[in-house]
This record gives structure tokens, sequence and C-alpha cells, in this order.
């Protein structure tokens, strides 16, 4: 349906002139009711994303449970912030555009942004994967999904859905994702064998995960190279590629995903140690 620049004109007029919606229409030629009235409804669903963030639910039924898994003894950085930065600090060391070469994003693709947070990566993300792909901004955090979700709607982004998760698993449909980022937030997973285990199902074949984060102890949000190998290892992930990001933006870390049956058994993992 087209509204076009003579009716918003005419519909803009009442507006500006004090009237409110209901008389807004009264007022409006019969023509203009008619396509305001459905001008409005379609707003209403494109608006959707705002209102339902409120009422957030998981994607996909409970993976593994914490409990099925071995304690480890390294701390956990407290999520502080939906970001790490200014935005504009990110933009210019091309942070997003970075991620988007080395992974090999393209149109079309379907990205989880896990731990979405304030929503850097996800904004840039759905122009990149355009109007025939999808991101999937997933958080634990169900306010962030929200403020998030008001972003998308005033950027008028229609290619954005948002995934509640949980901290032990992002709770993502089966085989759903090209590829996932976790960027800066990988120290903030309070469960990250289990995390990192339930995500793999999510992941298509030869889909790859990228890993984005500071070479620096936990305590100090960032996650030392050689423990994230380690962890990611012992769940069954193959670690691809790494690289040094321009700036201060950290590395970015690459994994191809295990299958099926090549992830151990829960009870089996050794949690890793700091040292190693």
């Amino acid at each position: 349906m087209v509204v076009t620049a003579e009716i918003r004109r005419e519909a803009d007029a009442y507006h500006d002139a004090g009237h409110d919606r209901a008389h807004h229409i009264w007022l409006c030629s019969m023509k203009t009711r008619t396509l305001l009235v459905m001008a409005w409804s379609a707003a209403a669903l494109l608006v959707a994303p705002t209102v339902l963030a409120r009422d957030l639910t998981y994607f996909a039924p409970p993976g593994v449970p914490a409990n099925a898994f071995p304690r480890f003894d390294r701390p956990v950085a407290e999520i502080v912030s939906p970001t790490r930065s200014t935005e504009e600090k990110r933009d210019a060391i091309d942070e997003s555009g970075q991620l988007g070469r080395l992974l090999g994003l393209k149109p079309g693709m379907t990205v989880g942004d896990i731990g979405a947070g304030s929503g850097y990566h996800t904004v840039r993300l759905s122009r990149l994967l355009g109007p025939t792909g999808v991101v999937i901004a997933q958080d634990v955090e169900r306010k962030y999904l929200v403020d998030l979700a008001k972003r998308v709607e005033r950027l008028k982004l229609s290619n954005i859905k948002f995934a509640l998760g949980e901290p032990h698993d992002p709770r993502l449909p089966a085989g759903s994702l090209d590829a996932a980022i976790l960027a800066h937030m990988y120290h903030e997973i309070a469960e990250p064998y289990a995390f990192v285990y339930n995500l793999a199902p999510a992941l298509k074949p030869g889909a790859s995960v990228g890993i984005v984060d500071l070479d620096r102890p936990i305590e100090q949000h960032g996650t030392p190279p050689e423990l994230l190998r380690c962890e990611l290892a012992a769940v069954g992930y193959r670690e691809i590629a790494f690289h040094v990001l321009t700036g201060d933006a950290g590395y970015l870390a690459i994994f191809s995903p295990p299958r099926e049956a090549e992830r151990p058994q829960p009870a089996t993992i050794v949690p890793c140690s700091l040292k190693q």
C-alpha cells in the first residue's frame, strides 16, 4: 500500500494543527482517511519489534543444562554495560567492517550477534546482509534487547530479530545461522563451556564463529587467546584463523563448530587452567 506525498502532506497539516489521531482521521478526505487507517495499521506491524521485545521469549527449547558440565576455576567478568566504547571510536577503526571481511559475511546470510548489547554490530550487519539476510540479535539481558528494538525501529531496519538467551544457552534454533559473532562479551559468559556447547547446534554446516576480545585478563574484561583456544577446543571447536584487528579492537579468533557426533559428553569435558 502506497501513501502518496499529497496524502502525507494533508495528514501532516492536520497533525501539525494540533489534532489528535482520531480527529486527524475524521478531518481528512474519505480517500485520505481510508489510506491513513491502512498506513497506521501497517506502521503498527513495523514497530511490533519494540512491543514484542517487552515480552521476549526464547527461539528454541533448552539445550543441555549448566549443571551437566564440570565446574571451572576461573573468574567471569561482570556485565557492566551494553557497549565497550563509543560507536564513533569503533567506526574510526572500522571494527565492524573488519569482522565482515575476515568472516566472509555476504548479503543473504543469517548471522547471530551473540551478546548484542546496544547493537553496534547488529545495525551494521543489517546493512551488510541486506533485505534478503537476517540478523538475530541475541542477549541474556532483556533490557538491552528492548532498547535495541527501539533503536532498530528508529532506524527503520526490517531484517533484525530479537532473541532472549540464558547464561548457559543462547536458545537459538538448530541450523539457523551461517555465522555467529561474539564481540567483546566472551569474558562475561557465566557458563562458557555450556554456552558454546549449546551454541553449536544453531550453526549450519560450514558456518563459522568469530570471537572478538582483548588480550588481557578476564578481570580486565578480556580473554587471553590461549585460554579461549583451550575452552573452545574442550567442547570440540576447531580454530581456523586468528587475526589481530587494527586499532584497539583486540583480536578475532575464528572457529569451526563441532558436528553433533564430535561434541564430547558434557561430563567428560576437562576445564582449562588460566596457565594453559
